[in-house]
């Protein structure tokens, strides 16, 4: 009998099972991303369900409860790979940025995208949703700066399936970086915002969160920890340089934004907002439990 040659199945493992980090990769116990079946060994491999956060923000959590720890945060419209539902959470990661957690099964709109329709993307501070396409109507949603959204014109209005958000509120999301480039002027709008672990916008927002979403107003991807962000964006710049607005100076644990050559702008939990500080203040207070607290200085 002839031999009858076998392909592999896709779901095989090709190689030596990897280290991954479970940050950016989803896998848990027997638990796996069907993306990630070549790479490690899992007893079950899942393909992904793309779903959408509803009309409120919500943080996503370490494990499946209220009180675990905050890891991110999805905001409106935004897409979300579910691969497990259990007990009211899913599991999964935000197709933002692959960041890994459990949200609310309730966090997640129950409607599908709508064909053939336009995303936008909320370009203000808060973009408030009306009721009708009157800025006297009822406010239903105040959505943060980069929550997404699809709708039409009508008027001075967008309408969405929540409700109606004012154009100057909002651009086509495929705009993004078009009228404005500079990641720090969005930067600069979320001054004196909260300063909440796992934040991005809504609510409060942290260093690295502060960083990513700066920089996806402009139209550019940026990883979710400061680490990640420290080893990918742009490019170290020399002991000798001067810094300038928009270089980025990064610390243990932490990340700031240059305003100017002198001034850092960061989510700080010192003062539990984000703040402009004099990057040698930031320095002087750091150097109390670390003599070098500046670990790299980066520049697009």
């Amino acid at each position: 009998m002839p031999k009858v040659e076998q392909k592999i199945p896709a779901f095989c493992l090709t190689q030596k099972s990897s280290s991954l980090d479970p940050r950016i990769y989803a896998f848990k116990d027997g638990l796996a991303d069907i993306a990630l079946a070549g790479r490690l060994f899992s007893s079950h491999y899942v393909k992904p369900i793309t779903r959408f956060c509803g009309a409120a923000a919500c943080l996503m959590r370490k494990h499946p409860s209220e009180d675990s720890p905050s890891v991110s945060q999805i905001l409106p419209g935004e897409a979300f790979a579910v691969l497990e539902t259990s007990d009211n959470w899913v599991w999964g990661y935000s197709l933002a940025d692959h960041y890994v957690g459990y949200l609310p099964l309730q966090a997640l709109s129950p409607h599908a995208p709508l064909p053939d329709t336009a995303f936008y993307s909320v370009t203000a501070m808060q973009g408030i949703v009306f009721s009708k396409a009157d800025i006297k109507s009822q406010p239903r949603h105040f959505w943060s700066l980069g929550s997404r959204f699809q709708g039409e014109e009508e008027g001075n209005f967008i309408k969405s399936p929540f409700g109606y958000i004012h154009k100057r509120h909002c651009c086509l999301f495929n705009n993004l970086g078009k009228t404005n480039s500079d990641p720090v002027s969005f930067a600069e709008k979320m001054i004196g915002l909260p300063y909440l672990w796992g934040g991005r916008g809504a609510g409060g927002i942290d260093c690295s969160g502060l960083v990513q979403l700066s920089l996806h107003m402009t139209g550019q991807k940026a990883p979710r920890d400061s680490d990640m962000q420290r080893s990918q964006l742009g490019h170290e710049i020399a002991p000798d340089a001067s810094l300038l607005r928009g270089d980025y100076i990064f610390f243990a644990g932490h990340v700031g934004i240059m305003a100017d050559e002198k001034t850092l702008l960061h989510a700080n939990a010192f003062s539990m907002s984000v703040t402009l500080e004099a990057l040698s203040d930031v320095v002087t207070r750091l150097s109390k439990t670390n003599p070098s607290p500046i670990l790299a200085r980066r520049r697009l």
